[in-house]
């Protein structure tokens, strides 16, 4: 076995249906007395449902939190926790309350309590993100890691099928680059592996049956597994790529990711083999890449960023920007055939073969 690092996070998970019932003690647990309960607008009334349950332990709700967390946003956030007297943030909902709680937390030291209502994962990572005049801005800092999760299949009962696909894909794309990251281990890959075989069990169950619990179970299952392997690792191109259409263009985060992660793969799948021959496993498929695009196709997903409205004249910029800071990836970035794997996203055409044939190449600073 060759040597490795690993970096464990302080993470404390409650998990199971009905585990709202501990948010109470978690809060005692944490000597914390007033809550600021973040939703999105859509999940407003959970969160003020979750709310009335704390009584006056809560210091209020700001049900503002939206997409890749603008700055604006976030500022106005942290002027309500510290105007209503709140010790802590807690979010509701998804990766975008999540990432406003890490906004808050990252200016105020607030603690945070994560109450995941989709698949998005970010509620296991030191990672924030804050987007600025178009730009999305990534970094890692311990205070945004929240104190606790506390994981309820119950309360992703109402989450459509549709969104509940795109978020499980989502979060499979933050185990698929973790099994080829400049970090990886066996650690991260065994959780990484177990995350997507997760996931890609019970994203088509619960399409079948929505209600299902047991299905919504291993999906919650496999996103904090995936999270968990995104906060200890780098990422790659994928999430670059993700990163600039999303805060540079407004697209949905994780139709995004959905779409883009069979061709990042693709882009990869020789520079990796080991991480794909994982992937390709853990999804019952005998391609990667194809693997992603088929779980997204068969389960009502989208597969092209023409379909999330993006311009094919803006493809160029949107690689311009994503080159401009690159991540480290396995495979050298190159312009010719990353501008491929931007068509092939946007036209929403199934992976084949790796695309040969060099370019120039942007060396990661």
């Amino acid at each position: 076995m060759n040597d490795f690092i690993y970096n464990g996070l302080p993470s404390r998970v409650i998990f199971g249906a009905g585990s709202l019932q501990h948010l109470e003690r978690e809060l005692d647990r944490l000597g914390l007395r007033r809550a600021l309960v973040l939703s999105t607008p859509q999940q407003r009334v959970q969160a003020e449902a979750i709310a009335a349950r704390l009584g006056d332990r809560t210091a209020g709700v700001f049900a503002d939190a939206v997409m890749h967390v603008p700055l604006s946003v976030a500022r106005e956030a942290r002027a309500v926790a510290d105007r209503l007297g709140a010790d802590c943030a807690l979010a509701v909902g998804g990766g975008s309350t999540t990432g406003l709680g890490k906004a808050i937390a990252l200016d105020s030291g607030l603690p945070i309590i994560a109450i995941p209502t989709t698949y998005a994962g970010s509620e296991m990572t030191p990672i924030y993100g804050i987007t600025d005049e178009g730009i999305k801005k990534t970094g890692r800092d311990p205070r945004v890691l929240p104190k606790t999760v506390i994981y309820d299949p119950e309360l992703t009962l109402s989450l459509p099928t549709t969104i509940s696909v795109t978020s499980g894909i989502n979060a499979i794309a933050h185990a698929a680059e973790a099994l080829y990251s400049q970090d990886a281990n066996p650690i991260t890959a065994m959780m990484a592996e177990e995350g997507i075989r997760a996931l890609a069990s019970g994203l088509p169950c619960l399409v079948r049956r929505p209600t299902d619990i047991g299905a919504r179970s291993d999906a919650l299952y496999g996103a904090w597994l995936c999270g968990a392997v995104l906060g200890s690792v780098g990422m790659a191109i994928h999430h670059k790529l993700c990163h600039t259409l999303g805060g540079s263009y407004n697209l949905p985060h994780a139709e995004t990711h959905t779409i883009v992660l069979p061709h990042a793969l693709a882009y990869n799948r020789e520079a990796a083999p080991e991480a794909m021959t994982r992937i390709a496993r853990a999804l019952g498929s005998d391609d990667a890449a194809q693997g992603i695009y088929d779980l997204a196709k068969a389960n009502g997903a989208p597969v092209s960023l023409r379909e999330l409205g993006f311009k094919e004249a803006d493809l160029a910029t949107a690689l311009d920007i994503a080159l401009r800071d690159p991540y480290w990836n396995p495979r050298p970035l190159e312009r010719e055939p990353l501008a491929a794997l931007l068509r092939d996203a946007f036209e929403g055409r199934r992976p084949e073969v790796a695309r040969a044939g060099a370019a120039e190449s942007v060396v990661p600073r």
